[in-house]
């Protein structure tokens, strides 16, 4: 039997999950066949939700394509492009699917020189939809199994002393029980963020999830450090990938050797490697970093 996001998060392994490559053009037998590749190496398969707005195949739909092919899915929703009525209808119709990990945030606004001009509809906010979906479980007219393992974002910075995180307990009481930072391979700032984290005990009511990717080269680098503000990529980094014989190599170890310090910081319950290119890289930082045998 398929073990879930929430069964391998909640024991006492390092979790890993890793994200689909979705394009306009991904058809149904490209889903399977990198779910496949990916499957092996993780936990479960998180499936974004229009990404910088770029449009690709739903999250609901890839979703059903991952679990078909044996593998646990964690789908991504957020505010920016579906009002209350359609967010509610798309959670209805990814429990009746069997997922049971969802990933909600409020989503980023769409830059104003974007190629594919589009309204934002920001109906509700990422505490709304985390309640929305936590009160799913309570619905009796739902039945039994109604509840999702809900994840919100967080934001690793440096903390002072005393920091209470008083947005992140507000959403653990609205119902969210895992976070997911943004992109971070600055361990020091990592490191004292979990131990402001664990001070706070919200490590009592959120497994951690950290957000890592295999670079392929330092352009990728700058481009992410540029267009994605809250990454935390250090300089000294992309210099590294810049000197490099072999940037997408390089990329891979620099993936996995960060893998396998994050692994030991008290409090973090496991990563999410997510992708900037080839999806064969994820599987070849996990392996690696040696944290997955298989």
């Amino acid at each position: 039997m398929m073990k879930t996001f929430r069964e391998a998060v909640q024991s006492d392994t390092f979790t890993l999950t890793a994200e689909l490559t979705l394009t306009r053009e991904s058809a149904a037998g490209d889903v399977q066949k990198q779910a496949r590749l990916l499957g092996g190496h993780v936990d479960a398969i998180q499936v974004t939700d229009n990404p910088w707005a770029w449009v690709q195949m739903s999250s609901l739909a890839a979703a059903r394509l991952v679990l078909d092919a044996g593998f646990d899915a964690v789908p991504v929703m957020t505010c920016r492009d579906r009002n209350r009525i359609a967010l509610h209808s798309d959670l209805l119709g990814l429990r009746a699917l069997g997922v049971s990990s969802v990933l909600l945030m409020r989503g980023h606004r769409i830059p104003k020189d974007h190629a594919t001009p589009a309204g934002m509809v920001f109906d509700i906010g990422g505490r709304e939809l985390i309640k929305l979906a936590s009160d799913m479980t309570r619905d009796e007219k739902l039945g039994a199994g109604a509840g999702f393992f809900i994840g919100t974002g967080a934001k690793v910075f440096r903390p002072k002393r005393g920091w209470r995180a008083e947005s992140l307990g507000s959403r653990a009481g609205l119902g969210a029980q895992f976070m997911q930072t943004q992109l971070c391979f600055n361990v020091a700032a990592l490191k004292l963020y979990m131990q402001r984290l664990v001070d706070a005990r919200m490590t009592w009511n959120y497994s951690v999830i950290v957000s890592l990717t295999p670079l392929p080269s330092a352009e990728i680098a700058l481009w992410l450090k540029q267009n994605l503000r809250d990454s935390l990529i250090p300089d000294a980094l992309v210099k590294r990938l810049e000197q490099a014989k072999d940037p997408e190599q390089e990329g891979v170890t620099i993936c996995a050797e960060t893998l396998q310090q994050i692994a030991e910081i008290p409090g973090i319950s496991g990563a999410h490697v997510m992708t900037t290119g080839d999806p064969e890289t994820i599987p070849a930082a996990i392996a690696e970093s040696g944290l997955r045998k298989n």
